[in-house]
């Protein structure tokens, strides 16, 4: 019987077979490569008018379209290859019969990777994801490349309603952080509506992927090549270029110290706290992929750019000096040092002359007194510091603050063995323990709301700066129309609970903020922004623009907005009578 003849009869029926019967007429145009394997369901997100990417999945799969497609009627597509569905439907293998979960099929991943996913250590037999039991690791789905195309990579920095798991799992949010560069990405910069011109761009990054920061007592590092290599994973097209473009030197200063450090990594083995190769790609794609959104689509930087129009500024480390160019290098068709200069901010937070804030202080402190309780509730943290500590001979607290996650996180990142010992290894339940841990911290942390105090705080000289920069633009000045801070975790992390993106991820290696500045062509004097967090429209998750549609019919938040919650309202959200930075400083009753 023919598909159209067997869609034809299912139409008649009633309940989920005419959703079915739906999907097959879609089923039916696409080629068999596109075709979901039997066993798989669809995945469903929900409409609103402005997408929430902080919602939970919601999962629909009726049991008719379940029998459909595990291949129990007939006219259902055969075996296919693997693939994501067109329309934006994700897709995943059903493990029971009322399809609990869709778990998104995992693109290709180093042997170590695929026998983590099964649940067991290295060397263990690959088990299928779709059986009960299994630990699965919850991959964003690719569709598949075609005619040798990049396919699009469909990776999410914060929940997303069609392809997250339906429980918070470790090794997901493990591999999200590691941030692998497989393919092209695309992203949501650059998007507004064709009145609107782009006229600033203002880009907050965190180093790429780094050598750990800390060694584990009595086990060996990680042996990680920094040397960058073309013949070598992973590789961008313009690493060799920028090889040879950072070898020579560069044509101009930058202020000290930056003027005496490496411009590219180039160490056989790695020096703690270096940046890698990964991490030299992540940023070379970060570039190319800006620099076709805003110079070749919105010609943001003319031809004949002069060194005014760059804003570029650097903590003092190598690894973020380094990101930054890399970005750069990936971004500007004509890479020109005589061009390039880079100031230095002694700052993480990159409050350059505000930075002593006693009140910012001690909601740190507060913070971190929160930290140590929920760690001392988390026996089985505890337990699992203890399993570690009796591995490499040494006593729990020097271990624990050896920071032993941070190395984990390399060796994961990488495809490298956990560390052993005489006496045993760290494995993937030590691992998932302590990453577990991790993310628990993050949601206290937002219900407490010490951090918010800290991050408000600690985030307004940066954001003061940004928006003083986008008024000038927005009066007619023609400098700075792209700004650069190369930073950390601890830069990007305070920003964005500060914008009220507290839900977000976060930071991984080599993540973005960015802010865009718009002006309207239909009314010159007006100017909106756009926030992106990694790719994601996020504006209207924001403190200052969450309620804009329900106060007003314009597509875009206005500067304005932004302005006044940066002079004003951060204060308000402090709960106190402040009315600006010194005074929220400098205040008693904290």
């Amino acid at each position: 019987m023919s598909i159209e003849r067997w869609e034809t009869r299912r139409t008649q029926r009633v309940g989920g077979r005419r959703l079915c019967a739906l999907v097959l007429r879609v089923l039916s145009r696409w080629s068999s490569d596109d075709r979901p394997a039997p066993g798989d369901c669809l995945a469903f997100p929900r409409q609103r008018p402005f997408p929430n990417p902080f919602a939970p999945a919601r999962r629909f799969c009726p049991p008719a379209l379940h029998r459909c497609l595990r291949g129990g009627a007939r006219g259902c597509p055969a075996q296919g290859g693997p693939g994501l569905g067109r329309g934006g439907v994700g897709r995943g293998r059903c493990g029971s019969p009322r399809c609990p979960e869709a778990v998104a099929r995992r693109p290709s991943l180093p042997s170590r990777f695929e026998e983590l996913a099964a649940g067991g250590e290295p060397g263990a037999r690959r088990r299928s994801p779709g059986r009960a039991g299994t630990m699965g690791v919850h991959l964003i789905p690719m569709s598949a490349a075609r005619n040798g195309a990049s396919s699009k990579s469909r990776k999410r920095i914060m929940p997303d309603p069609v392809t997250e798991p339906p429980v918070t799992d470790p090794v997901y949010e493990a591999l999200l952080y590691c941030n692998i560069p497989r393919v092209a990405e695309r992203s949501m910069e650059g998007h507004a509506p064709h009145h609107f011109k782009l006229v600033s761009v203002h880009v907050l990054i965190r180093h790429g992927d780094r050598y750990p920061l800390y060694a584990i007592p009595k086990t060996k590092r990680p042996e990680i090549d920094c040397t960058l290599m073309a013949n070598r994973k992973p590789y961008h097209p313009k690493l060799e270029a920028f090889v040879n473009h950072m070898s020579k030197g560069s044509g101009s200063s930058f202020e000290s110290p930056l003027n005496s450090m490496p411009l590219y990594p180039n160490h056989a083995l790695c020096e703690m706290g270096e940046l890698t190769q990964t991490g030299v790609v992540q940023h070379l794609q970060n570039g190319q992929l800006l620099g076709d959104i805003y110079l070749k689509k919105h010609k943001l930087l003319p031809s004949d750019w002069s060194p005014d129009q760059l804003y570029l500024e650097t903590t003092g480390r190598t690894r973020t000096l380094q990101s930054g160019l890399a970005l750069l290098y990936g971004f500007l068709p004509d890479f020109d040092w005589k061009k390039i200069y880079f100031r230095h901010q002694p700052s993480v937070l990159f409050c350059s002359g505000n930075c002593y804030c006693p009140v910012r202080n001690q909601y740190l402190e507060k913070e971190q007194r929160r930290q140590y309780l929920l760690r001392l509730k988390n026996s089985q943290l505890e337990q699992t510091y203890g399993e570690m500590a009796k591995i490499v001979n040494v006593p729990t607290k020097l271990l624990r603050a050896a920071n032993p996650i941070d190395s984990m996180l390399c060796h994961f990142c990488h495809n490298v063995s956990f560390p052993c010992t005489s006496s045993g290894c760290f494995d993937m339940e030590h691992f998932k323990v302590i990453k577990m841990h991790q993310i628990e911290d993050e949601k206290e942390r937002r219900k407490k709301r010490l951090y918010l105090g800290y991050s408000l705080l600690g985030a307004h000289p940066i954001l003061n700066q940004t928006i003083d920069r986008m008024q000038r633009i927005a009066e007619g000045r023609k400098d700075e129309v792209f700004a650069l801070y190369s930073a950390h975790d601890v830069t990007l992390s305070p920003v964005l609970s500060a914008l009220g993106l507290s839900e977000a991820r976060f930071p991984r290696f080599a993540a973005r903020l960015i802010f865009e500045l718009w002006q309207d062509r239909e009314k010159p004097s007006e100017h909106s922004v756009r926030i992106l967090y990694n790719g994601v429209d996020v504006t209207f998750h924001t403190f200052f623009c969450q309620d804009h549609h329900k106060r007003s019919s314009k597509p875009m938040c206005p500067l304005e907005n932004l302005v006044r919650f940066v002079k004003r309202d951060m204060f308000v959200t402090l709960d106190s009578s402040s009315t600006n930075y010194h005074d929220a400083c400098h205040r008693e009753g904290v």
